[in-house]
């Protein structure tokens, strides 16, 4: 957990001084911190739920829920920073970005930036587009 500690701070800075943007910064921090705990899944009651129980936050359930899908959150910002703290990210001369999400399936023809590809050898109880 000591990366944390080199990650965290330079985060907060991306957050206005406002008295908005201090709650706003700590907030982020504390849910990045609820997310990386291997017992709770993202979902937002569950990461309300951690920063209740795990850090004796104080926080309204309807000022969460906004917290989570407002939209002047600085993403330009925190990415920015994300991407400064990785010390080297090509390879090979070119940048390999990955994610998982095997957590949450999906399955279907209408996914965003993927291909779908029929399964053949599906199952009756499988998709036939995974």
């Amino acid at each position: 957990m000591f990366i944390l500690r080199d990650l965290l701070p330079p985060l907060q800075q991306a957050f206005s001084n406002t008295q908005q943007g201090q709650q706003r910064q700590v907030w982020f921090i504390y849910t990045l911190l609820a997310v990386v705990i291997p017992f709770t899944s993202s979902i937002t009651s569950n990461l309300l739920r951690a920063l209740r129980t795990l850090f004796g936050m104080e926080i309204e359930s309807q000022r969460f829920y906004t917290f989570m899908a407002s939209t002047t959150l600085p993403w330009k910002a925190l990415w920015k920073t994300l991407w400064g703290l990785i010390p080297d990210p090509a390879t090979s001369g070119r940048i390999l970005m990955t994610l998982d999400d095997t957590i949450s399936t999906k399955t279907g023809r209408k996914i965003f930036a993927c291909g779908h590809f029929h399964d053949h050898a599906a199952k009756s109880n499988q998709t036939l587009y995974p």
